[in-house]
């Protein structure tokens, strides 16, 4: 099977920098598109970015201009460099990935790391 490991969270000042990492490990064909969300407390899980394994990506507008993301298609990673966070960036975040187990692409999440923006 698929497991997503994720590293990097923690707490941080506002105006503070993060990175996170998700890797992916097992058996599979491909990896067609990698990214993270994040869940606050009483509401629902949302995207933050993502990244195809072409390079193509996406950004919530909350985070353009602040978050940048990279596919290291060799290694399975995705890595998630978090700029200028605010307090409101707190959350769970998730690692999402689409991974070709089967001649299909299904989906699979990582456990889940906690980020949280204080003074």
């Amino acid at each position: 099977q698929v497991q997503l490991v994720e590293s990097g969270g923690g707490l941080v000042q506002p105006g503070g920098s993060l990175r996170l990492s998700c890797a992916a490990s097992g058996r599979f064909f491909s990896i067609g598109l990698m990214g993270w969300y994040l869940q606050a407390p009483g509401k629902e899980r949302e995207l933050v970015a993502s990244i195809t394994s072409g390079g193509r990506t996406y950004f919530a507008d909350s985070v353009k201009g602040r978050f940048t993301i990279s596919l290291d298609n060799a290694k399975n990673t995705v890595n998630l460099q978090m700029n200028s966070l605010k307090p409101e960036d707190t959350a769970v975040y998730y690692c999402h990935a689409r991974v070709a187990v089967t001649p299909n692409y299904d989906a699979y999440w990582g456990q889940g790391t906690q980020v949280t923006v204080s003074s």
